[in-house]
């Protein structure tokens, strides 16, 4: 069974008040703040290990294939931070820089691909607008997933 919890709340009305006792109410456990641990150090998070995979050129999707099925059976959003790639597994995180600006998107892999030339992901739209290759249509990218 769950425990039932409350928090007395002092009206603000200055220092004097702080020192006012907290009263318990029958039935309700009551935690006064003097009895709440201080945090008294902060704990750093280490970043996610990036693993670097081969590189390449990277093209992207045009917006008339919103909406068609991709090979992991979800539908094509052009908003969506997706990439097509050949071998990686679907749901794989992989981050994707343009050398050339320094940009950076994190994509999920959903499709396979690309199919032609010498390209090595197929990007959604909105991770090609946001790397900058949008407007010449491919660029140079370095490829990186995310190590588990």
């Amino acid at each position: 069974m769950a425990a039932l919890c409350a928090v007395a709340i002092l009206p603000f009305a200055g220092p004097a008040q702080a020192d006012a006792p907290v009263i318990p109410v029958a039935g309700v456990n009551v935690i006064a703040a003097a009895e709440v641990p201080a945090i008294t150090q902060m704990v750093a998070v280490p970043p996610p290990a990036l693993e670097p995979i081969a590189g390449g050129v990277a093209s992207y999707y045009g917006r008339h294939l919103k909406g068609a099925r991709t090979a992991s059976g979800a539908r094509y959003a052009p908003d969506a931070l997706t990439a097509a790639h050949r071998t990686l597994p679907f749901g794989t995180q992989v981050q994707v820089t343009n050398p050339a600006n320094g940009e950076s998107v994190v994509v999920t892999i959903n499709d396979r691909g690309p199919f032609h030339g010498n390209r090595v992901i197929d990007l959604s739209d909105a991770a090609a607008d946001q790397i900058g290759i949008s407007r010449k249509g491919s660029g140079r990218v370095e490829l990186a997933v995310f190590a588990d």
